[in-house]
């Protein structure tokens, strides 16, 4: 004697399986497209700070500069150090802009492989003209 099994179930679990892998797929390449516009939004906005210090800009100028810059990027998380010190600034000696970002990330169970927050830095030496 046969018994007949039904599947009535099969395809919902199925799909629960295979949507929860999507979407922890699809969180990942979120998180990183976001890292990878950090990362260029840094770059950008250091760039133009060593552009303004490499001209005689001050301190001031040159924050104003990478907070304005950073576009999509919260202002209030990137530390700004710059050196040399606004006086100790002589032409034909370099300077230095460095960023540093923190960024969380929302994929599920990435803090187990990443480390969350994800630190950016950004590195940026001028010419002093």
């Amino acid at each position: 004697m046969k018994f007949i099994r039904s599947e009535k179930g099969q395809g919902t679990v199925e799909l629960a399986i295979s949507l929860v892998l999507l979407l922890i797929l699809l969180f990942g390449i979120i998180d990183f497209g976001r890292i990878f516009h950090a990362n260029l939004a840094l770059n950008h906005a250091g760039r133009e700070a060593a552009r303004v210090m490499s001209v005689g800009g001050q301190d001031a100028d040159i924050v104003a500069i990478v907070r304005s810059q950073s576009v999509g990027l919260d202002p209030s998380k990137i530390s700004i150090n710059v050196t040399p010190s606004a006086t100790e600034r002589r032409r034909g000696t370099n300077g230095t802009i460095h960023l540093t970002y923190s960024l969380q990330t929302f994929t599920p169970f990435a803090s187990s492989v990443l480390p969350n927050p994800i630190v950016i830095n950004n590195k940026t030496v001028a010419r002093i003209e």
